[in-house]
């Protein structure tokens, strides 16, 4: 019973790097259907300069930041926590990374699409390849956590 109390964050931040996959998707589905406006500010080369600006800025800040606060916090803060409040600190710290990423992410798909300049678009590709360094997983939640392995199959053959 402990064992399925230690995957239920792993089931949660399993859904919302999902949903972290699916908002950007959603948009850009929005967006190539003309339902939200393509080109607004093609054709202002300083809104889009700002545009670009902001979004290459976003994306240079938050990657970084959103990978290195996490790993600051698991050292600093979540490992001398108990258990419980461990993991419950580890899920709330995994849900503030993703988000900083999703922001950047939507931001610069926004960018992309209002601007039709590439920037923005490879902007959110960076941003979308980062969260490839956030996968949630088991093993990782126990490396990060330093914890010794909660699945039976890894208890069992130790």
């Amino acid at each position: 019973m402990k064992n399925m109390n230690h995957l239920l964050p792993l089931t949660r931040l399993k859904a919302e790097y999902a949903l972290l996959w699916a908002l950007p998707l959603l948009l850009a589905v929005l967006y190539e259907s003309d339902v939200l406006p393509r080109g607004i500010y093609a054709d202002h080369p300083q809104a889009e300069y700002l545009l670009q600006t902001a979004g290459i800025l976003l994306a240079i800040v938050l990657i970084p930041l959103s990978l290195r606060l996490f790993q600051l916090s698991l050292t600093r803060h979540v490992r001398q926590l108990p258990l419980t409040e461990a993991l419950r600190s580890y899920r709330r710290w995994s849900e503030v990374r993703l988000c900083l990423l999703l922001t950047a992410a939507l931001s610069n798909l926004t960018v992309y699409y209002w601007t039709l300049s590439t920037t923005g678009l490879l902007c959110a590709g960076m941003v979308m390849a980062a969260t490839l360094f956030c996968v949630p997983g088991q093993k990782r939640m126990e490396d990060e956590l330093s914890l010794p392995a909660l699945s039976d199959k890894e208890a069992s053959a130790s």
